[in-house]
């Protein structure tokens, strides 16, 4: 289903109708395996580089913690710890741009990825990040909401009583089921619009609003076989979080090759 783009940039001679309709394949759990292979693929393929990306997110994680503990914001850390996976997906650019130039066989090291990265900024996809730490806010403010409404009552000076008033009380049960009834809500709507987004804004020459309705598109024709792949990045990501972040170092670039061979076949390539 996939076809390969020649150079690193997208081609600048479309009609107006090729740029406004993407056109959406039907996909299948193989392509899921299929992408999945190709995506474990890219990483073997430049290891180091891939695990960079990894890294510096497993990082940006810790940093995130301390700072929390530092500032005494005790009750954040699980929200951001928890939402912070949801900019994954643009953090995950310089994945796409590797797995891209591995699909076209070309050469390439840091400053060809770097630069490739830099040059988004003049384009679509810093509207995109926009759009992904607009809902990051809305997930750590009804975090917020629900932990004053439901635990009101409740008492904690460090990380140990919040735990524990979150995990072994009635009140951080309701808690806890709210907060991921919620969470599960903001997540769906997120993945629904940057599932194929963000590599097709890399790919193409698109404004992030056909960019995220493609991606919408791309949920609704194939609502089981998306919904697996969100389960799975999901149980992914959380899993990788457990030991200190350090399990993003592999998984964080093996799903970002992996979504982009995804879209690669969601959705047809250009035809120059």
């Amino acid at each position: 289903m996939t076809s390969k783009t020649e150079g690193t940039t997208p081609p600048d001679d479309l009609t107006p109708s090729q740029r406004a309709q993407p056109r959406i394949n039907e996909v299948t759990a193989q392509d899921i395996a299929s992408s999945l292979k190709d995506g474990f693929a890219d990483f073997a393929a430049r290891p180091f580089m891939s695990g960079a990306f990894g890294l510096l997110f497993a990082l940006f994680g810790l940093l995130i913690v301390w700072c929390l503990v530092w500032l005494g914001k005790i009750w954040m850390i699980i929200p951001a710890t928890v939402g912070f996976p949801l900019v994954a997906p643009f953090a995950a650019a310089g994945l796409y741009e590797m797995s891209r130039r591995l699909q076209n066989g070309g050469r390439f090291g840091w400053p060809e990825i770097l630069s490739v990265m830099a040059d988004q900024r003049k384009r679509e996809m810093g509207w995109m990040a926009f759009v992904t730490l607009f809902i990051f806010w809305v997930w750590v403010y009804q975090f917020r909401t629900v932990l004053v409404i439901v635990l009101q009552h409740a008492s904690f000076s460090d990380l140990d009583g919040f735990l524990n008033t979150v995990f072994f009380t009635p009140e951080g049960w309701t808690f806890l089921a709210i907060g991921t009834c919620v969470g599960a809500v903001l997540s769906c709507i997120l993945f629904s619009v940057t599932v194929v987004a963000m590599p097709m804004l890399l790919d193409r020459d698109i404004d992030f609003v056909t960019a995220m309705v493609t991606s919408v598109q791309v949920v609704r024709k194939n609502p089981a076989v998306m919904l697996t792949w969100a389960a799975i990045i999901a149980v992914t990501m959380l899993l990788s979080m457990l030991p200190a972040f350090l399990g993003l170092i592999f998984t964080l670039p093996i799903l970002g090759h992996t979504t982009w061979h995804l879209y690669r076949r969601a959705v047809q390539p250009v035809h120059r």
